[in-house]
């Protein structure tokens, strides 16, 4: 039981905790850009022969996946997680290209700090994540309000991202991959198997003098 003990506790130690990515802000934004996205090129763009429409789909759900499929991987390999990391942020700042692109190119006002509803735009972004918080609103925003609201999500979770992807990084830098994890394993294995023998000889060593007492005392007793 204890050889299971331990052999679980060094599997543990090899491997890394997986990121539980539904609760990341950042990860929950892409949710709601999926989504939204979805809806705006079925509303907004053609329905054949404009490429846009699947681009601007595809970047949004890579930017989703991607952080799925990072965090899984992150178990074994952390080099793994930080690529698809960047694939997603790649995908996102596509996404958010797009977007800008279409506001220039049907004449609407981009919405910048000096515009009347962007200040209550940005706060309503930062303080809500969930789906069901935008949803209600994808088939009521015009095609304006609804690019800019992506733009701002897109950059949010570009922002969340780099932060998160630093963290990250500092972990490696301190943790290692996978093969130094297992080094790390194996050496404190190694060495817990040493203070194991040297204390099964301090104990027989022990046992020794008590049997030799007692031997002696049996001796003694013999002669008497």
């Amino acid at each position: 039981m204890a050889n299971q003990l331990e052999t679980a506790e060094r599997i543990e130690s090899v491997l890394r905790k997986q990121t539980n990515w539904k609760n990341l802000w950042f990860y929950q934004k892409t949710v709601v850009l999926y989504q939204m996205t979805y809806v705006f090129t079925k509303r907004f763009l053609p329905a054949y022969g404009d490429r846009t429409v699947d681009q601007m789909v595809q970047a949004a759900r890579s930017g989703k996946q991607n952080i799925v499929e990072g965090s899984a991987d992150g178990v074994t390999s952390m080099e793994m997680e930080l690529k698809l990391l960047n694939v997603a942020r790649a995908s996102i700042q596509e996404l958010l290209e797009d977007y800008q692109d279409y506001i220039i190119s049907h004449k609407l006002t981009k919405w910048t700090k000096e515009h009347s509803r962007f200040d209550a735009m940005l706060s309503y972004c930062r303080k809500h994540n969930q789906l069901e918080n935008y949803e209600v609103f994808f088939e009521r925003w015009n095609n304006e309000e609804m690019a800019n609201t992506a733009i701002t999500l897109c950059r949010m979770v570009d922002k969340m991202m780099v932060t998160y992807q630093k963290k990250k990084e500092d972990e490696f830098v301190k943790e290692g991959g996978l093969r130094e994890r297992m080094t790390a394993a194996r050496l404190g294995y190694r060495g817990n198997q040493k203070e194991a023998l040297k204390a099964a000889q301090k104990e027989i060593e022990v046992l020794r003098k008590e049997n030799a007492t007692l031997k002696s005392k049996i001796d003694s007793l013999s002669i008497n």
